[in-house]
């Protein structure tokens, strides 16, 4: 019987943690064996939970590149900003490498990154879990047949959902882009990058419009105070930070979200989270500048366009997609698939029997786990073929978001060989 992967965890926030739990679920196939993490709560729960030695629990990851190779495979799941560094130095050590999206927050980071892993032969992965859901894998298999014949066109909606943008967008860490990145790159280089996988070709051009218009201080009701705790019109305001933190804690889920607020939340440390923290400001006064709604229009190397659509202003829901061919027409909300077909003018329905949700609360519908089960796999056989998200197509998803940010402040159609030259 063939030993466990072995794994390290650079990185134990929301991300690091989620992808750790796979060797709970198959300790027969990966096991942590340490972990870096600045913020001691969050590195002892990891070190605890996985029974990991003192001298393998880090609060910084350059401490791990300091000694060596300790293991089979790492996870860097560090603020998007801090992924170059781990990758650059831990590359030669011959890990193999997990790392969440984005790649980097810039173009020129990402190409060092492909650089870095290119020159080593990392077997390497970016956490595009959309590609590795059920519903994607039976979606492309539809596509693959010929159902809808040759694809034409694409419209894809991202409905963030509203509560999830004043958390993690105007609240959070990712509601400036000098802190984090574009919202466009955290958010939606999933969907961009999806879109390059359906339809297997490069992106040409892009143009793109977005603007932050609603969760700004001119948009701040009359009466309404700097806290949702002391606000008089908390009970009328649908982005109460009171409501939201407390319908979860109400349900008794104390993960994601409410484990950002506070590492072990009850109604006492959430309520002082509300007091204290930034996730208790009103959404109309806090310092966030990412945009709140954006759409993207895309045209492929073989005439085929895409346009695609991001919006705060929806409730928690999957993405939904439509997808125009020469012989019928798709439709897909994350589980359920139709296809309507032309010739016979019938519709053939296909369910995926993934999570209805396709957001972070279940797992991604699926691709969470999916990436996880593969990256094991083929770090345990030597194999990258499961991989559906290297280093180089990855990159190209990255490009599509850099041009469409440049198209967007630059009010133009961007090519993406001005990037690549």
């Amino acid at each position: 019987m063939n030993k466990p992967v072995s794994v390290l965890i650079i990185g134990a926030g929301s991300r690091g943690q989620i992808y750790a739990q796979f060797a709970q679920q198959y300790p027969e196939r990966m096991r942590v064996v340490g972990v870096a993490e600045p913020r001691a709560f969050q590195r002892e729960q990891m070190a605890q939970t996985y029974g990991l030695p003192p001298e393998n629990v880090f609060s910084d990851w350059r401490e791990v590149a300091s000694r060596g190779r300790l293991a089979d495979a790492v996870v860097i799941a560090t603020q998007d900003a801090q992924h170059v560094e781990p990758v650059e130095a831990l590359a030669p050590q011959g890990y193999a490498i997990l790392l969440e999206k984005p790649m980097a927050p810039d173009l020129e980071g990402s190409l060092r990154i492909v650089r870095a892993v290119e020159t080593h032969g990392n077997l390497f992965a970016v956490c595009h879990v959309m590609r590795y859901t059920p519903y994607t894998q039976l979606l492309k298999r539809v596509l693959d047949s010929g159902a809808i014949g040759e694809i034409v066109s694409v419209e894809h909606l991202e409905p963030v959902g509203y509560w999830h943008q004043a958390h993690s967008f105007v609240r959070g860490n990712w509601r400036r882009e000098d802190q984090s990145s574009s919202m466009l790159l955290q958010k939606s280089c999933h969907d961009l990058d999806w879109l390059r996988y359906l339809l297997g070709q490069s992106c040409t051009r892009i143009s793109s419009f977005g603007s932050l218009k609603h969760f700004r201080a001119e948009e701040k009701p009359e009466g309404a105070a700097e806290r949702c705790l002391d606000c008089s019109i908390e009970p009328t305001c649908p982005y109460s930070a009171k409501r939201i933190y407390g319908r979860h804690l109400a349900s008794g889920f104390t993960g994601w979200p409410l484990n950002v607020l506070t590492p072990e939340p009850t109604p006492e440390s959430v309520a002082q989270a509300l007091r204290e923290g930034p996730y208790g400001r009103c959404v109309y006064a806090c310092d966030n500048d990412v945009v709140d709604h954006q759409v993207v229009n895309m045209e492929f190397a073989k005439g085929q366009t895409a346009s695609f659509t991001m919006t705060a202003f929806t409730q928690m829901r999957p993405r939904e997609t439509r997808i125009f061919g020469t012989r019928g027409e798709l439709y897909g909300d994350g589980r359920q698939i139709r296809v309507y077909d032309f010739l016979t003018e019938t519709t053939l329905s296909h369910d995926s029997q993934a999570a209805t949700d396709g957001s972070i609360l279940s797992g991604h519908g699926g691709g969470d786990f999916a990436l996880m089960e593969r990256f094991i796999a083929s770090v345990a056989t030597g194999d990258p073929s499961g991989i559906l998200s290297g280093a180089r197509e990855s990159l190209e998803g990255h490009l599509m978001v850099f041009a469409a940010e440049r198209a967007r402040k630059e009010g133009r159609v961007v090519r993406l060989e001005e990037l690549e030259s």
